[in-house]
């Protein structure tokens, strides 16, 4: 199996959509820190910052469905592209919410932004299977996720820098310069078979006015028919149960529980950045050893650790075993998401693909907003330590699901007809 270091020496193509990947996302963190933070400074308020995560978080699920069925009917490389492109647009034009005094552009923007963005995550994941053979899949995809939980880290160090040092039109112009260098990074890519989904024998039906629709429902039926499949988006329902409340808990236990404010905010994020980067890392070597029964069982092992610590965690002492447990929780669901997509990348048909991968994210996102406001609601009756110990709960039930359904062969590989393949 491929190295990282030589899959970026060896293969071009994911060299430029890695690069890429790099730069826009640290971009992304300076967008997302600049637009909170002058929320705050033109408000001071709370709510609105709620309005502003919601109107990036709405559009994005919005856009799921749609994602996956025009990745599987167009070129997927100038869907990247576009997304690149019209991001870019769209990035600089936040520059007039720095003197506009009501938000209303401001969440206009970042409606339009995050509504393209699933074309572009959706896609890129789609498109791996086209730019690395199979002995640089799992590769490819490790890289392409311990990245993403780098940049997220880095990128958010930067971008508060960024914006308290450069000001928030020096960030917004960043981040469309950004999306700018990912979309040249994505005008590289070459491929002699082309950037389409190979749709088999399908009939096609993209004159009748329904084919969308029925595109996206037999996108469903493909992810409900395939065990393994349908078992992936039930790992990803059970983290978005708790993921969504994380982004309210972690404010609340920084402030909250352990006293020390905007500080133990960024440090709980902080270690759980580390715990993902981490799990990456590992989950990288795991998937390089083991077959895909091992694969099963270090999924199972993995994300019961991620429930229990984060259970461990909503209940520690001290804000030092916190951020203990917080790291060991990243790791265990860093190592299950580097596993898991590696499988959809191997297993998921190419003319299904882009549909699976929006699937997925579609299902992350609308549950995490649930998540998110119902932790909000709930924080008004009890406490930060039971919410995030309902949580971690959560990821342990899910966790434990997932094994019965191995252990009961209800999770065999696609196409294998042997669920105990690799033993």
């Amino acid at each position: 199996m491929t190295s990282l270091a030589g899959l970026l020496l060896r293969n071009r193509n994911y060299r430029h959509l890695w690069m890429g990947q790099v730069v826009s996302e640290i971009g992304d963190a300076f967008n997302n820190v600049a637009v909170f933070a002058l929320v705050m400074e033109k408000s001071g308020s709370g709510l609105l910052v709620s309005g502003a995560m919601l109107s990036r978080a709405i559009p994005a699920v919005a856009a799921g469905p749609i994602a996956g069925v025009v990745l599987d009917r167009f070129d997927r490389r100038r869907i990247l592209l576009a997304s690149d492109l019209i991001r870019a647009v769209v990035a600089a034009g936040f520059v007039l919410t720095v003197h506009q005094e009501r938000p209303w552009l401001l969440y206009a923007l970042s409606a339009l932004l995050m509504f393209a963005s699933p074309f572009f995550t959706a896609g890129r994941a789609a498109l791996l299977p086209t730019i690395a053979n199979a002995e640089e899949i799992h590769s490819a995809n490790s890289l392409t996720q311990s990245t993403s939980w780098t940049t997220l880290t880095v990128g958010t160090l930067l971008g508060g820098w960024g914006a308290d040092r450069l000001g928030y039109d020096a960030a917004f112009v960043i981040n469309s310069a950004s999306f700018l260098f990912s979309a040249w990074a994505v005008w590289r890519l070459a491929s002699p078979r082309g950037f389409r989904a190979d749709r088999g024998t399908a009939a096609p039906r993209v004159d009748h006015r329904m084919a969308p629709w029925r595109e996206f429902r037999e996108g469903l039926a493909y992810v409900a028919r395939v065990p393994l499949v349908l078992g992936i988006a039930m790992i990803s329902f059970g983290w978005a149960l708790g993921g969504g409340a994380a982004q309210i808990l972690f404010a609340l236990f920084g402030t909250q529980v352990f006293g020390r404010g905007a500080s133990g905010i960024g440090d709980i994020w902080g270690f759980a950045g580390v715990g993902l980067i981490a799990g990456g890392v590992i989950g990288h070597m795991a998937g390089r050893r083991t077959g895909f029964a091992g694969y099963k069982r270090t999924v199972t092992v993995s994300y019961l650790a991620h429930g229990a610590a984060y259970m461990l965690f909503s209940q520690a002492p001290s804000f030092a075993a916190a951020l203990g447990w917080m790291m060991l929780s990243r790791v265990g669901m860093a190592v299950t998401s580097v596993l898991n997509n590696t499988q959809l990348l191997r297993h998921t048909e190419d003319r299904f693909r882009g549909r699976v991968f929006a699937t997925m994210e579609w299902i992350r996102s609308s549950v995490m907003i649930v998540s998110m406001a119902a932790a909000g609601i709930a924080s008004q009756y009890v406490g930060p330590r039971t919410i995030g110990l309902v949580a971690g709960a959560f990821g342990v039930l899910t966790a434990l699901v997932w094994a019965w359904a191995d252990s009961a062969g209800r999770l065999p590989e696609p196409g294998s007809g042997n669920s105990d393949r690799g033993r």
